[in-house]
């Protein structure tokens, strides 16, 4: 059995290990990073820990969160950082068999590809894992600043 942390994103059911996950918030100010990636949706502050929150419906390539639009804040630790992923809203912490664990298909390709481990088969839909070490990888995303020259 796999513990899942599981949030939405839009219409998406998506989760990630619970071992990865610090704490849950609700919306907190943010202030925004000249020169970040796009995906980085600014730096909150996290009882004195400043924390890079990072828009995962950008990092997915999902339509943006609205600026008037609130969000949640998933607190994950890789490594010796702390990130704060910004999704629509909260689910469940769910147990799910290894048996219904399935990789990603290889007709599956790009972006998507490279930030799930997979999906689990659940009633009437697929739950799809993020590899949060490959998620918050900002490395491969670029930033604006870099775009812009």
């Amino acid at each position: 059995m796999v513990q899942l942390a599981t949030f939405f994103l839009g219409d998406h059911q998506c989760a990630v290990g619970v071992e990865h996950v610090q704490e849950v918030l609700l919306d907190q100010p943010r202030t925004r990073v000249p020169g970040a990636p796009e995906a980085v949706a600014g730096l909150i502050n996290l009882r004195g820990q400043v924390v890079t929150a990072l828009d995962l419906r950008v990092r997915l390539k999902l339509s943006p969160l609205s600026e008037n639009g609130s969000s949640m804040n998933v607190v994950v630790r890789n490594g010796d950082e702390v990130w704060s992923l910004l999704v629509d809203r909260i689910g469940d912490v769910i147990e799910v068999p290894d048996s219904q664990f399935e990789p990603p298909p290889d007709t599956l390709t790009g972006r998507l590809r490279e930030l799930i481990i997979g999906a689990y088969k659940l009633d009437g839909h697929l739950l799809l894992v993020l590899d949060v070490a490959r998620v918050l990888d900002l490395a491969s995303v670029g930033s604006a600043a870099s775009a812009a020259a």
